[in-house]
């Protein structure tokens, strides 16, 4: 990980076309801003992490219901 210290308004340019600036520092809060081209997705990690928990936990529950379903098909057709 790299560690860099920033004052309000400074920033840092990642890649081509990310740039991340201070926008305040309150207490133990900071404000930035993202500038990023269109096709970049920019997530808190705490959302992505519980958007891909309930994705997974749909696609199991699919998964057990698809497995009931077939298993209920094969007791019908003995």
């Amino acid at each position: 990980m790299l560690v860099l210290t920033r004052k309000t308004n400074q920033s840092i340019i990642i890649g081509d076309g990310i740039e991340v600036t201070i926008l305040s520092v309150s207490g133990d809060k900071v404000r930035i801003g993202i500038d990023a081209p269109k096709d970049i997705q920019v997530f808190r990690s705490e959302v992505l992490s519980k958007v891909q928990g309930e994705a997974a936990s749909s696609a199991a529950a699919a998964a057990t219901a698809n497995v009931d379903e077939e298993l209920e098909n094969l007791s019908r057709g003995s």
